[in-house]
């Protein structure tokens, strides 16, 4: 069996390949794992953005009924093995290392029958499905990494439900250069005669997942917004009503109340199936718990605050849906108050747009460049954002970047990216042991 710093450094190597869409090396590897994946009791989940928070309310509201429950979520933000939970913790570098070994040796007799190596985002999925199978709880929640289709999460046969979170532009080189191509990729998750559920949707990606559903026999539910009311918004506060019942989130933005409602929908439709005797819809119990799992649920780098003294969020939005939801979040909970940002993105995502759509609530910005092979040089990004913002700086450093948005004395939001939130999370907990 391998050491956990064998097993990390094997994955690292495998990292180096690239990506590869498509089904027939994760069948061929799990096929050599005896198809454990067919044994597990997975709730699937696609869509542009809200795939992570959705699987956190619904992980959060199981858990407060009572279920154990599995989630395979990426990327990793804060530590390389966030993505494989249960019961809200991650694993531990023992099974890790167990289970990565196991993975190995499986895909070693794949290449040694003429198949081709696995990428690692089939290796780290099968080592989930190996995890859940030997964990048993009693749902998995099984995120896609990209699309739905051919994504490696999708050979799944028979999943509990699939889910559907708001759908938009983005990854447009590999799903399509149209929302309505980009959805049929994503409704791929959909399967016959199982349940469907999606957010509200944009009209011509509703009119996308209303045909797949028929076309696959699937009941579907949409979350519509029409039954939301927003009661009261700050940073690392909300509350809401849906269908006149009202909730509490400490996950902030009008996105995030869509994100719980699908959620509610899910939970609520799905109870059947994993309880044995399931709550009445007119019980008060079931509210309750729903209720309670909103309240108690925790998303790190959505909308996330840091630090209060002073007050410093951080937000994974990359993409230009999402920069519109935060844009909104940004007017609610800072009305008439000027902030600064520390932005970082990846190269191949709509920086130009992002910056456009969030110029009019800061005019000081410091740029990074994100620990990640696809980053775009804070340089490159802090000429682009002279367009829309009065004080640009490149900063050579995380580090550089949180002491200079501090020094300004104002709110600070840092977004663009999930890949450098971590480290700069890190950064400010450093700054702030120092100032003590």
């Amino acid at each position: 069996m391998m050491t956990y710093s064998e097993a990390r450094d094997y994955i690292q190597n495998v990292s180096r390949s690239g990506s590869v869409l498509g089904l027939e090396s994760i069948r061929a590897l799990m096929a050599e794992l005896s198809n454990i994946q067919d044994e597990l009791p997975i709730i699937h989940i696609a869509g542009t953005n809200g795939k992570g928070s959705v699987g956190a309310y619904l992980a959060s509201m199981f858990r407060e009924a009572g279920l154990h429950v599995g989630r395979y979520c990426s990327p990793a933000v804060f530590v390389p093995l966030e993505v494989w939970q249960y019961d809200g913790s991650h694993m531990s570098e023992t099974e890790y290392a167990q289970i990565m070994s196991q993975v190995k040796e499986a895909c070693d007799i794949v290449v040694s029958k003429g198949g081709s190596y696995p990428t690692v985002f089939e290796v780290e999925t099968a080592a989930a499905f190996l995890y859940f199978y030997q964990k048993k709880p009693d749902v998995v929640l099984l995120e896609t990494g990209m699309g739905g289709l051919t994504d490696a999460t999708n050979l799944i046969r028979k999943p509990v439900a699939s889910v559907l979170t708001t759908i938009s532009m983005d990854h447009m080189q590999f799903l399509g250069d149209t929302l309505e191509q980009i959805t049929t990729v994503k409704c791929g998750i959909l399967k016959e005669n199982c349940p469907a559920f999606s957010a509200g949707q944009e009209p011509q990606v509703r009119k996308v997942i209303e045909e797949q559903a028929k076309e696959k026999k699937c009941p579907l539910v949409f979350a519509d917004s029409q039954h939301i009311r927003i009661l009261d918004e700050q940073p690392g506060k909300m509350s809401f009503t849906y269908k006149r019942k009202e909730f509490q989130t400490t996950m902030a933005g009008a996105y995030q109340v869509r994100n719980a409602t699908l959620a509610i929908e899910v939970f609520l439709g799905i109870q059947e199936q994993l309880w044995k005797e399931p709550f009445q819809k007119d019980d008060g119990r079931i509210w309750q718990v729903i209720r309670d799992g909103i309240a108690k649920c925790r998303w790190a780098g959505r909308f996330e605050v840091i630090s209060t003294d002073p007050l410093i969020v951080i937000d994974g939005a990359h993409n230009e849906d999402a920069a519109k939801q935060l844009a909104k979040t940004v007017e609610n909970c800072f009305t008439n108050i000027p902030i600064t940002y520390i932005i970082g993105v990846l190269a191949d995502k709509e920086h130009e747009k992002m910056l456009r759509i969030m110029s009019p609530y800061a005019k000081c910005v410091y740029t990074v460049t994100p620990d990640n092979g696809r980053a775009m040089e804070g340089s490159r990004l802090a000429e682009e954002a002279c367009q829309y913002y009065e004080n640009v700086t490149c900063c050579e450093t995380i580090k550089e970047a949180v002491s200079k948005a501090v020094a300004q004395k104002r709110p600070v939001l840092a977004f663009g990216s999930l890949s450098y939130l971590g480290q700069l999370k890190q950064e400010v907990q450093q700054w702030l042991i120092e100032q003590k």
